[in-house]
């Protein structure tokens, strides 16, 4: 499909599939989406009581992946420029009591409403390909989090070794949009923009590359679950 990225556009279709986003993601990860969160966690934990800040924070999984691991001892911002995503994360959080230790907050990923150098972690999971400029939404990133503070995105790649790369593809392009639109209809086919996006993003070496050329050091790529995921990290 043709890969169209406006503002307004991902916005509303990410409105569009609010509902069902959470269950449909469980779903169609067979549940392992849980697990990269944790890992992303485990491998970039806070380091003090600073805030944490989550961008394109969808229904808030990973805002509260980080609220578990720490018993609410640290702030989060969780910021999203979706409303009816953020309406699902506020629900999530008051279901679990932790709506006095997260904060939602609706903001566009390159234009955070925030000061310079503020955050020790500054995360993204599965959200900065969505930006219609992910350069942008990295360097805003970067821009508030605090020197000595850490960038993490938690991003879908694609599996390297045979014969898991050719299932893998074969369930991602054709299996996965089938259930997706199925179980979620709109008009926008949002789950054939999944594959799509995933396929024009960087990945590993050039995602890699790109985060150093925001400036930050110490970067590195992680693969998860043979490589259908991968956390980027770097430092700034």
């Amino acid at each position: 499909m043709t890969l169209d990225k406006p503002s307004n556009r991902i916005r509303e279709m990410f409105g569009r599939i609010a509902r069902r986003y959470d269950f449909l993601n469980h779903l169609l990860s067979l549940g392992i989406d849980r697990s990269w969160r944790r890992h992303t966690v485990e491998l970039v934990p806070p380091t003090d009581d600073e805030p944490i800040l989550d961008v394109c924070c969808g229904t808030a999984d990973l805002a509260l992946a980080y609220w578990r691991a720490n018993k609410g001892g640290v702030a989060i911002i969780a910021a999203d420029f979706c409303r009816p995503m953020l309406k699902r994360a506020g629900k999530k959080c008051r279901r679990r009591k932790a709506d006095d230790q997260i904060t939602l907050i609706e903001a566009d990923a390159r234009q955070l409403p925030f000061p310079d150098d503020t955050f020790q972690i500054v995360s993204v999971a599965f959200g900065l390909r969505n930006v219609n400029n992910p350069n942008d939404g990295l360097q805003e990133m970067v821009r508030v989090c605090r020197p000595g503070g850490r960038v993490a995105v938690l991003e879908f790649s694609m599996p390297t070794e045979q014969p898991l790369r050719m299932f893998y593809g074969f369930y991602f392009r054709h299996i996965l949009p089938r259930v997706g639109q199925l179980l979620a209809r709109n008009r926008f086919k949002a789950y054939y923009y999944l594959p799509a996006s995933v396929g024009r993003f960087s990945s590993n070496e050039s995602m890699v590359q790109r985060m150093r050329q925001t400036g930050l050091h110490k970067v590195r790529f992680r693969p998860f679950t043979s490589g259908i995921a991968a956390l980027y990290t770097g430092e700034k």
